[in-house]
Order: C-alpha cells, then structure tokens, then sequence
C-alpha cells in the first residue's frame, strides 16, 4: 500500500471561498493528498491524488447513482482499479444524527461510521451550526478511528485520528474517503 495512506492522523481542510470544493489532508504538516470535487456533476465522482498538480491518482470515491437518500459510494484503489469497500448514507436515520454503514468490497456491512452525541447532533440542526461534529468509525464494535471537526467558523477542518486501530482492522484509504465524504456532503449541513 501507498506510504500515504500509512499515517495515524491526517488533517483535512476544505477550501472555504472556491467553486469545487478542494480538500487537502495533512500528515505531520506535510500536504499528502489532495482532491477537488468537480461541479454541477449528477452523479459524484471524487478524485484523490498524491500532490495539487493532480500528477498521481490514488483513490476514485464515486457515486452509485445520481440521486439517493441512502446514497452509496464506492472507494476505488486508482493504480489497480481494485473497489476497496464503501461507504453508504443511512438516509432516515440521518436525519436526526449522521450515520453510514462501511461496506467490505462485496458490499458486506463491516462497520460503521456515526456522530457520537445525538444532544450535540440535534443542537447542531435545531439551533446553530457553530457545534463541532464529531464522527467515530467502528468495525464490529471495536472503535477504530474518531474524526473529530475543529471549531473554526471560517474554515472547514476534520482531524482524522486512526492511532486507535492497532490491528489495522479499517483500511486507511476507506478513512480517508469518509473524511473526504463529510466534508463534501455533510460539511454543506453546517
């Protein structure tokens, strides 16, 4: 596997003031990937690359259809075209906290990707979009990763912390899509 998916935390930040939305993940205050969302697309197709000049693809996160409650995306190694897994909105039971489901490559429930307070989740809808999310990844029960939002009115920022899952249970490459996803599609909620 690619050394950049190999780090225990990456910092995500999403380009405020920009058409597309642009997401660079940092690890140790270095830029390690970057991904731009392609506008007035029907259907999401998110690239991941190694650096900003888009010179290596890593990663494919696309969408399965156009337009779905329970949206499912696929995650695509980019060098093999190998489907990693993916990740699928649970579309009712977000609407009061956001939940995914993490899908193994044959499309089996293995985790789960969740807002840890329902109080802080229904604040954030209810009355002000100002309270930080913050997400924890499961895999069976075993908590694996928590991506927490740092509170910045101005920017978009998700650390992504994986130094919990010792046994490497959650492949990095599905992490880093889910941040990707959030900040895409759940960052449009705050």
């Amino acid at each position: 596997m690619d050394p950049i998916f190999q780090h225990n935390q990456y910092l995500l930040k999403r380009q405020v003031f920009a058409l597309a939305g642009k997401f660079r993940f940092y690890a140790n205050e270095q830029l390690v990937l970057f991904s731009e969302q392609k506008m007035f697309k029907l259907r999401e197709d998110i690239r991941v690359y190694s650096d900003e000049g888009k010179t290596r693809e890593v990663l494919m996160i696309k969408a399965r259809q156009i337009i779905d409650f329970s949206a499912a995306f696929d995650v695509v190694d980019s060098a093999s075209s190998q489907k990693l897994g993916a990740l699928r909105r649970k579309g009712l039971a977000s609407i009061l906290r956001d939940e995914w489901e993490v899908l193994d490559a044959n499309d089996n429930i293995v985790g789960k990707l969740f807002e840890d307070s329902m109080g802080l989740a229904l604040v954030r809808r209810f009355l002000t979009g100002l309270v930080p999310q913050n997400y924890d990844i499961t895999v069976g029960a075993t908590r694996v990763a928590d991506l927490k939002q740092n509170f910045n009115p101005f920017a978009y920022q998700l650390n992504l912390d994986f130094s919990m899952d010792v046994a490497h249970m959650l492949d990095r490459r599905i992490g880093i899509a889910a941040g990707i996803l959030l900040a895409a599609i759940e960052g449009r909620q705050s």
